[in-house]
């Protein structure tokens, strides 16, 4: 059963570095991960003069590249709206864990991820789907479970104790 969790928060706080150190741990622990990350800019996986940028660039919707080693899934928007995250996580195979990296509007469980040097707010107290806080400082009221940023195991045991069915979340 594929189940899901997510890394929220502001942009500076470590959410990368944290899923980077929380992958490994959760494949010692025996547990195959994949990953979805929200991007608030314009991305490219592809460069001009590659064959499937040209794909691409001449109108056409899905590109698949692949190899002996690795194949990726390029779909073009075209003008449509940004698919919202339950149409997203049905595109991935089924895996033990699921980790989404932003999205921090979006209804799923989720771990806090602050730094205290970066001055922000928490987001906890206006989102009632933060289940559990990643921090460098202790967070104000500690009406929520959390660990230090640099203790993993701590960080891993929450991610597994508030991570929800995907097929709950996707209302399957």
């Amino acid at each position: 059963m594929t189940r899901l969790i997510g890394l929220a928060g502001w942009s500076g706080a470590g959410k990368t570095t944290l899923m980077t150190r929380l992958i490994p741990a959760m494949a010692a622990r025996g547990l195959g991960v994949s990953t979805l990350k929200h991007a608030h800019h314009a991305f490219d996986i592809d460069r001009p003069g590659k064959d499937s940028y040209e794909h691409r660039a001449a109108g056409a919707r899905q590109v698949l590249v692949a190899s002996a080693h690795r194949w990726a899934l390029m779909t073009e928007h075209r003008g449509a709206a940004e698919p919202p995250l339950k149409e997203l996580l049905a595109q991935l195979a089924p895996v033990d864990l699921v980790i989404v990296e932003g999205f921090k509007r979006d209804h799923h469980p989720k771990i806090e991820v602050h730094r205290g040097a970066n001055a922000k707010p928490w987001l906890h107290p206006a989102d009632p789907h933060i289940a559990a806080i990643a921090s460098d400082v202790a967070p104000p009221g500690r009406d929520l479970p959390w660990a230090h940023l640099d203790e993993i195991d701590a960080i891993t045991d929450l991610v597994l104790a508030h991570a929800m069915a995907l097929g709950e979340f996707l209302g399957r």
